[in-house]
């Protein structure tokens, strides 16, 4: 792997790790799941490196995030106690959270920076940056949905 994969690579990780945790943490609230985050960042690091395998790979675009939908509900169906449909339902749920955060600090951002899209898009580090905020902010949003909807000890299996 040359310099700059792995500088993509470690780029990816940086902002792909802490949203995807964040999405997990916030399917697991929303299933009323106490949030483990030892357990919810490593399966955050697993589904950002197979998120990234997938995005660099000759599979067509989007598929990714299909993949990430899926693997949160296998996650999410093998580790704790919540069935299958529910478990697709709050991972679609967070997902779609996490879209439109995207789409709102994206613009907001974008705007306030006087960045085109494109710009930004070219620039790994930029790219990256510009993700972190929803990162944070989709945590945050399952912090107060975990403190909200009382969680059930039970529910974990491991």
């Amino acid at each position: 792997m040359g310099v700059v994969k792995v500088e993509k690579f470690l780029l990816f990780l940086l902002q792909g790790i802490p949203e995807s945790s964040g999405v997990i943490a916030l399917s697991l609230a929303l299933a009323k799941v106490p949030l483990r985050w030892g357990r919810i960042i490593a399966a955050g690091t697993v589904i950002a490196v197979i998120a990234f395998c997938i995005r660099t790979s000759s599979f067509a675009a989007g598929l990714h995030t299909v993949a990430i939908l899926l693997l949160n509900v296998i996650i999410m169906t093998i580790a704790t106690r919540i069935p299958p449909t529910k478990a697709f339902v709050v991972a679609l749920i967070s997902s779609i959270i996490l879209a439109f955060l995207e789409l709102i600090i994206n613009e907001i951002l974008l705007s306030l920076l006087k960045f085109e899209l494109q710009q930004v898009i070219e620039n790994d580090m930029l790219w990256t940056l510009l993700g972190l905020p929803q990162a944070v902010m989709i945590i945050f949003i399952a912090l107060l949905t975990a403190r909200l909807m009382t969680p059930r000890e039970d529910m974990w299996k491991i």
